[in-house]
């Protein structure tokens, strides 16, 4: 399984002075946690809305923001920005993002940022009003043309209560950004499908047949393929946080799933189906509510459709198809038995009733297996390092042919 992208990479991270500047400290602790080396620089202004302990203490190291009278180094600057692997500016103001484009070295992070050829991601947030301004625009326009990458705002809740563009994107959305910067980039221009989450089967107007998937681990599979480069499309059941850069369609049931699974199957190169499909469906959903005086109804099941056996019966020789199979016993046979049947290149297999695995849990453990192959095992890890060493089979496969 291979490491993070963002394992040992040392990241500069600047904070600029505002309200967003709390969220810096979460984007700190999961750059972090992904294994990276957090070197933190606050402005003057940035210190108004949160403390330089709070952040450093979440870092790496402890923040700087002096240019002058530096401890460490007497050219500060130089020295950050030669050792960055990337830098990221998170919350940008409309001012730092001025002076970025124009030069104007007049502070610790704009010395540094001037001074570094390491790739930048530029995180603006602001009032919609200063958002929209042409002199914003332009400057935007600019840092992309320079090779800035840029994460553009949300729309949301805005400091004072205002609603509009200019909240600072979500940290995962950020992260997700530098691993695809950071990242081995072996799916670059690879057409991604993966199924998430459980379906749920309509009884009546309120109650439903489902099962007790979160979509994590489908979620993981379509965060950790986007950041290698890939053009990820994620069939889902839930309302999961979008991962940055996938585009999603929202389904429910059974047959809605078989429907965007197989148009998407048409242009896809790879296919994961990792969602759990109800196995049956009430024949007859009643319109309204059933109602508990009428008495307990009698429900007769119908078989669903067996997504994943039709899109392998269906696949081209160029696909990579790859199911899951969560069990409770005879782990290893089962999944074998799957893998034939429905013509996978993959299979990822899970012990559901072990402690910590599957449904709910952020964490799991798996067994891949591949036609002529030898079962692997993963030990409980994160759904973010199964989905790595699932994504890695994937590429393992896709240069095998």
């Amino acid at each position: 399984m291979s490491a993070s992208p963002l394992t040992g990479k040392r990241i500069v991270l600047g904070v600029t002075g505002g309200i967003a500047a709390y969220k810096a400290i979460e984007l700190s602790r999961r750059l972090v946690d992904a294994g990276a080396h957090v070197v933190p620089i606050m402005t003057d202004a940035a210190q108004h809305f949160v403390g330089a302990t709070t952040l450093g203490a979440l870092a790496s190291e402890p923040v700087q923001t002096e240019l002058w009278n530096n401890p460490t180094t007497p050219i500060p600057h130089t020295k950050v920005g030669q050792g960055a692997d990337l830098i990221i500016v998170a919350p940008a103001t409309a001012k730092s993002i001025a002076a970025y484009r124009m030069g104007y070295s007049h502070d610790l992070l704009q010395n540094t940022l001037i001074a570094t050829r390491a790739p930048v991601i530029v995180c603006p947030a602001m009032h919609t009003e200063m958002w929209e301004h042409p002199s914003v625009v332009d400057n935007i326009a600019t840092l992309r043309k320079r090779g800035v990458h840029i994460v553009e705002p949300e729309s949301g809740r805005l400091a004072g209560g205002d609603m509009g563009a200019g909240r600072l994107a979500d940290p995962a959305t950020i992260l997700g950004a530098a691993e695809r910067i950071l990242g081995p980039a072996d799916l670059t221009g690879v057409r991604v499908v993966v199924s998430a989450g459980g379906t749920r089967e309509p009884i009546d107007a309120v109650r439903v047949i489902a099962n007790r998937s979160s979509g994590k681990q489908g979620y993981a599979v379509a965060a950790e393929a986007a950041a290698r480069g890939a053009q990820v499309t994620l069939v889902s059941t839930v309302g999961l946080p979008t991962p940055a850069g996938v585009q999603v369609i929202a389904v429910e049931t059974a047959a809605e799933m078989q429907e965007a699974m197989e148009r998407a199957a048409i242009d896809h190169d790879v296919i994961v189906m990792a969602a759990a499909v109800a196995d049956f469906r009430p024949a007859h959903a009643a319109s309204g509510k059933i109602k508990k005086r009428d008495g307990v109804p009698e429900i007769v099941l119908q078989p669903t459709p067996d997504i994943l056996a039709g899109l392998g019966a269906n696949k081209r020789d160029d696909h990579v198809l790859v199911g899951f199979a969560a069990e409770t016993a005879n782990l290893v046979d089962n999944a074998q038995g799957k893998l034939e049947r429905k013509r996978l290149d993959l299979i990822v297999a899970n012990d559901v009733s072990a402690p910590g695995v599957g449904f709910a849990h952020d964490t799991n453990a798996v067994t891949l297996l591949r036609p002529g192959a030898k079962p692997v095992e993963i030990d409980l890890a994160t759904k973010r390092d199964v989905a790595r060493a699932v994504i890695d089979a994937v590429v393992d496969i896709r240069n095998a042919r």
